[in-house]
């Protein structure tokens, strides 16, 4: 009746160990660390960075307890501040030979103690949030107007090509506002126009307004299209903010979108302010130049010769040298998107396929037209430094504004080729509206008031649970502190980010998942009361209270799962914790416990009594089988 098979016993084994295991990496502290993380945007971290940053340790003769490749960064644990002080010089130093212009960012950072085989099994501790590490946090406001102004600038150029090849005569095209407005001196012009513009540009609505003896038609983004192109902003200012943040060294910043045109930026472990914002507020521009591949230049390239006048040096992805014309043809004003693809000639090649306005398609065709077989440079400038993120040879005349990049790359430098080319610069200004500083001490003190209130909140629980149900409540603390070491592996499998509300959610997950066993100790006390044998009451106790602990679970969860929905911030990080924890209570408190309980009293065939403290009985009848 109150025995588990082997097959739960096990169950049970083996959710304590993972608990324990991905558990104890909260508990080891961090260690200093030096970040290695791309300083430009045509770097790639490989992990070839790996062997050369264990280089410049070994010729140091710096002692790191390990260097690994973590995602987009090479970091390398130490000892202790005066190794990691030493080490960032002698990387900086092997890794960057001209200071002024860096190819790598060296960080200090702090990572886990945890030991190297725990982090190979991805055994690895909560990151910390703002409030109980430190750092700055910005709220940015993203300028929706601009975006839709950029926007209908780029159509007018747009309707000067369209109305130009079709040979429909216009009086003049023009933007008010958010409005394009092309005018007509007849209204058979503007018929035909409208037609064309209705089927080219779906995104619009036109409508004929009469303008003194001819016709204007007045052209405005649809409602889901002005939509499109404020969320495209939006994430197109957010991925450039992520690259950016890099540069930082921060291990799990925070950029996420708060409404429709709002952006917040929280950098844990920075507490240089001017330089985050430096950083964040950075621009970047991109520029397209005809490679020069005269004999002067190739003995330029080679630094045989100087470099031929009217052209400059810059160095290709690869790290050769390129010689280009001084004259830009293009810049990023004239990319609209960039989007990794194929081939269109050989569906095995991957490309990068570039959507360029009006403006820079009629540059781009007459350009082309006039240099094929030349190379062509796409540069992309930060800091007053330009680098060449690729340079294609121009095989024929490209027109239509859509223009395609490939050869020798694969379909990962295709995305990244794309994504440099697309979020290089912000698509639309952003202001800062609220900075906020938080100190290291000040975090740390959250810390420690955090888990005191947790430490505190369980000592409680468990005096009073021992002191009222006696032996059963020892079960019922166990099976609190299993809840507790399920609840934290869980949010680090999950690598979530532990905030003060986080510490909040895991008190009140402890009085929840409590008030569980509590009921099953009332159910099995009730049937104690009712003359039913232990063995009988300790089956029937569990079972019937197992439909009140579902129900009340349910509707808890329901409410959590809302503020996960709809809430942002805090709020959200409150309702995940909130969520996993009535989870993890619900299996603790029912099947762990219940394990605990069967272990102890289940191999007694003769039971008479059970320890689960005073049974009181209303009536003054003989006093039931339970210890007291």
């Amino acid at each position: 009746m109150n025995r588990y098979p082997w097959w739960k016993y096990a169950l049970l084994a083996v959710a304590l160990l993972i608990g324990a295991l991905y558990t104890a990496p909260n508990f080891f502290g961090e260690a200093p660390a030096v970040q290695v993380s791309s300083g430009k945007a045509t770097v790639k971290v490989e992990p070839a960075l790996v062997g050369r940053v264990q280089q410049a340790l070994q010729a140091a003769g710096v002692n790191a307890d390990f260097v690994t490749l973590e995602g987009s960064s090479v970091r390398a644990r130490f000892a202790d501040t005066d190794t990691q002080i030493l080490a960032k010089d002698a990387i900086a130093k092997a890794l960057n030979p001209d200071a002024t212009n860096p190819s790598y960012i060296v960080a200090l950072n702090l990572v886990s103690r945890s030991p190297q085989w725990m982090a190979k099994l991805r055994a690895l501790p909560m990151y910390l949030g703002l409030d109980l590490r430190g750092g700055v946090h910005f709220l940015m406001q993203v300028d929706m107007k601009a975006a839709l102004t950029k926007k209908a600038e780029s159509l007018t150029g747009d309707l000067r090509t369209m109305l130009r090849d079709k040979n429909i005569r216009h009086a003049g095209i023009s933007r008010d506002g958010n409005t394009v407005e092309v005018r007509f001196r007849d209204q058979a012009g503007a018929n035909a126009a409208q037609a064309l513009l209705n089927d080219q540009l779906p995104d619009l609505v036109w409508t004929p307004v009469p303008d003194g003896e001819g016709v204007k038609l007045s052209g405005v983004l649809k409602p889901q299209a002005a939509r499109a192109v404020q969320d495209q902003a939006l994430k197109q200012n957010i991925t450039t903010l992520h690259n950016r943040v890099n540069e930082l060294g921060v291990a799990e910043p925070v950029i996420q979108q708060q409404g429709a045109d709002r952006v917040v930026v929280q950098l844990p472990g920075v507490q240089d302010t001017a330089k985050a914002k430096d950083i964040i507020g950075r621009t970047a521009t991109l520029e397209v130049r005809i490679v020069d591949d005269s004999a002067e230049a190739a003995a330029a390239a080679v630094g045989s010769a100087p470099v031929p006048f009217g052209t400059e040096r810059y160095v290709e992805r690869g790290g050769a040298p390129l010689i280009v014309k001084r004259q830009v043809i293009l810049t990023g004003e004239n990319l609209t998107d960039a989007q990794p693809g194929f081939d269109g000639q050989n569906a095995n090649e991957p490309a990068v396929h570039l959507t360029l306005d009006a403006k820079g398609a009629r540059i781009f065709r007459d350009v082309t037209r006039e240099n094929v077989g030349k190379r062509m440079a796409i540069l992309l400038f930060e800091k007053g430094k330009g680098e060449v993120v690729t340079a294609p040879v121009i095989r024929s005349e490209i027109g239509g504004g859509r223009v395609q990049i490939s050869g020798q790359m694969n379909t990962v430098e295709a995305a990244d080729t794309a994504l440099l080319l697309r979020a290089g610069s912000l698509a639309a200004p952003m202001e800062i509206i609220e900075e906020r500083t938080i100190g290291p001490s000040l975090g740390a003190e959250n810390i420690q008031l955090g888990f005191k209130s947790v430490i505190y909140g369980f000592t409680a629980i468990a005096v009073f649970m021992c002191a009222y149900y006696l032996l059963f409540g020892v079960f019922s603390t166990i099976a609190l502190a299993f809840n507790l070491l399920l609840l934290i592996a869980v949010l680090s499998m999950l690598q979530a980010t532990l905030t003060l509300p986080g510490i909040a959610a895991i008190a009140l997950a402890l009085g929840m998942a409590i008030d569980s066993n509590v009921l099953i100790n009332e159910r099995v006390r009730e049937e104690l009361r009712n003359g039913v044998s232990p063995q009988t009451a300790i089956a029937t106790g569990y079972e019937r209270a197992w439909g009140t602990i579902l129900d009340s679970n349910i509707t808890t969860l329901i409410a959590g799962l809302a503020l996960l929905a709809f809430g942002s911030g805090p709020v959200r990080g409150f309702a995940v914790v909130h969520c996993l924890g009535i989870v993890t209570s619900m299996f603790s408190s029912v099947v762990f416990s219940r394990g605990l309980v069967n272990l102890w009293y289940g191999g007694k065939k003769k039971l008479k009594s059970v320890s689960i403290g005073q049974v009181w009985r209303p009536d003054g009848a003989a006093k039931p089988a339970a210890e007291t």
